[in-house]
């Protein structure tokens, strides 16, 4: 039965002593493979642009904002400008084994007083894409923002042709929410996004899938998952 008003209308569910969240901080955050630590130019930009270079070819930058970066100057001036953002409040990913940064990502479209947070400007490199250290990042940040600040609402979006991103929420355990229609125009084109979010009822099935699929004992000894994190997550329902 929907709650209704004075007026007999249907209305939202009450959030009981609701306030707004605290903005994302500059801060580091460890797991077991990999370390979150907030973007620093001179600590990050070499090892990032030497990850980035090992790409084949641009074709990991053509749903971003930027193009591929061909020099290290013009790539330094873009992470001075990432670095100064407080929305996007960017991040590296830094490799513990290697003790190298091998990618970024971003919290952004922050709103405290709702509650709600998008994860966005993720570029990460061939040493970070398709490893156990790509899902763990993800996973760190995304437990920052529920079970440390208290968002309700955990976004993210992409261009609706962008197959990769969207494969990607889907495995980490985003809901489809449609098509926003000419969203956006970047790079001289039309973006329809796709959109995608856990909430904060989501996020206990979610983490314990997660903490299940990045545990030691889900990957054999030549680092093969035994269970993917899909079929963990299926598991738990």
């Amino acid at each position: 039965m929907a709650n209704t008003n004075e007026y007999k209308q249907p209305i939202g569910e009450p959030v009981n002593d609701w306030t707004p969240r605290e903005r994302p901080a500059r801060i580091a955050i460890d797991g077991a493979h990999c370390r979150i630590e907030p973007l620093d130019v001179e600590r990050h930009a070499a090892d990032l642009f030497e990850a980035y270079g090992r790409a084949s070819d641009g074709s990991d930058w053509t749903y971003l904002f930027v193009e591929p970066f061909s020099d290290f100057v013009t790539f330094r001036d873009y992470l001075n400008k990432a670095q100064a953002s407080a929305d996007p409040l960017h991040y590296t990913v830094i490799d513990t084994a290697r003790g190298k940064a091998v990618g970024t990502l971003a919290l952004m479209r922050i709103e405290p007083v709702h509650g709600v947070i998008e994860v966005g400007s993720v570029t990460f490199s061939p040493l970070l894409k398709r490893t156990r250290i790509s899902t763990e990042a993800q996973y760190l940040l995304m437990r920052y923002a529920f079970d440390q600040l208290g968002y309700r609402r955990y976004e993210w979006k992409c261009d609706s042709l962008n197959a990769p991103s969207r494969k990607t929420a889907q495995r980490l355990g985003f809901q489809f929410e449609g098509i926003f229609r000419q969203a956006i125009v970047y790079k001289g084109r039309n973006r329809d996004t796709a959109w995608y979010a856990i909430i904060d009822q989501d996020w206990p099935l979610v983490k314990l899938a997660f903490e299940r699929w990045l545990a030691d004992d889900n990957f054999d000894a030549d680092g093969v998952q035994r269970a993917s994190l899909e079929k963990i997550r299926s598991s738990l329902v």
